[in-house]
């Protein structure tokens, strides 16, 4: 099969190919063309997801569709913006048809489940890996950003945290568990839902937001590096999942929310007085901490005494302890 037939057969015919609001020419051109309406801005991110590195070379091919788009629209959630388009560059060691047809349905299902269309991209024979870059609209001035959070805020994230670090040993095959609790696991770990519309509603209320993508810690260090303020989570407040508690005793649930990733929920800071009314829209929020004048991130137990964690989250090129 050559590299336009494959183009054709699996995503050019897929309904998530089908234009959508803001595309004013989508897939099958040279370039895609995107129509924002006045006063919006472009947001654009691109994520890459390797073989071997960000998922395992064996897995279901209908899964690692969802997951490559999920995380990727998740970046767009973390800047409040709306899902407009998406495009794939797609490395293969060879043109698998099962295979292929197995991720174009997972990459359809995830991209109705957040209203993107597949606009472009690319084909080339290679070691497996997937680069996806998401396109979405914002109003000017609008978009959520690390910069921004300030000394009284509240830190607060958008749901439990730890369950795709949990899911991983499953993933990997490390562990073998069909419980109803492991199952809950891996479905957040292959299918993490993007808090698309827990970004629209920070709009305006948030002062700096985020997914939680490399760990709670590591990830609140960028917000604390942007915003040049300190960051202080309470460990005690960690939202756990039920699946989470079941499947590990306490100490490695925490730090698995602490430090594990994979989480992609919002974490984003929050002057106080917005927090009952987010709370009544989103009661899933937690508020886990607060923004204090200073630098870094500071973990607490619940004497309220500084402790180390054993790890801060992952890095490609550095130590998970860095």
């Amino acid at each position: 099969m050559g590299e336009f037939e494959l183009i054709r057969r699996y995503f050019v015919a897929a309904a998530c190919a089908a234009a959508g609001e803001g595309i004013a020419l989508g897939i099958g051109d040279d370039c895609a063309l995107l129509q924002l309406p006045a006063g919006e801005q472009l947001a654009v991110s691109t994520d890459t997801l390797v073989a071997g590195v960000h998922f395992p070379v064996l897995c279901d091919p209908f899964l690692l569709g969802q997951r490559a788009l999920a995380v990727s629209v998740s970046d767009l959630a973390a800047m409040g913006a709306t899902p407009v388009g998406f495009t794939l560059a797609l490395t293969l060691p060879a043109a698998d048809a099962d295979w292929l047809q197995g991720l174009a349905r997972g990459l359809d299902a995830m991209a109705r489940d957040c209203a993107i269309s597949l606009i472009g991209g690319d084909t080339t024979r290679g070691p497996l890996s997937l680069t996806l870059t998401v396109f979405g609209r914002v109003p000017a001035g609008q978009a959520l950003t690390r910069a921004g959070a300030r000394p009284g805020d509240l830190l607060c994230v958008g749901g439990s945290l730890g369950d795709g670090a949990g899911a991983l040993p499953l993933v990997l095959g490390e562990r073998d568990d069909d419980s109803h609790e492991a199952r809950a696991l891996l479905a957040h770990y292959w299918s993490p839902p993007p808090q698309i519309g827990l970004g629209l509603a920070l709009r305006g209320k948030a002062s700096a937001a985020l997914d939680i993508s490399d760990g709670l810690l590591a990830d609140c260090g960028h917000i604390a590096a942007a915003s040049a303020v300190a960051l202080v989570v309470e460990r005690e407040r960690l939202p756990l999942s039920a699946g989470l508690r079941a499947l590990y005793p306490r100490e490695p649930a925490l730090n698995h929310a602490l430090a594990g990733g994979d989480d992609y929920r919002l974490a984003f800071t929050l002057p106080p007085q917005h927090l009952a009314s987010l709370l009544a829209e989103w009661p899933g929020v937690t508020v886990i901490g607060r923004v204090e004048a200073g630098t870094g991130v500071h973990l607490l137990d619940a004497d309220g005494r500084d402790i180390r964690p054993p790890a801060r989250g992952f890095q490609h090129f550095g130590s998970q302890g860095d």
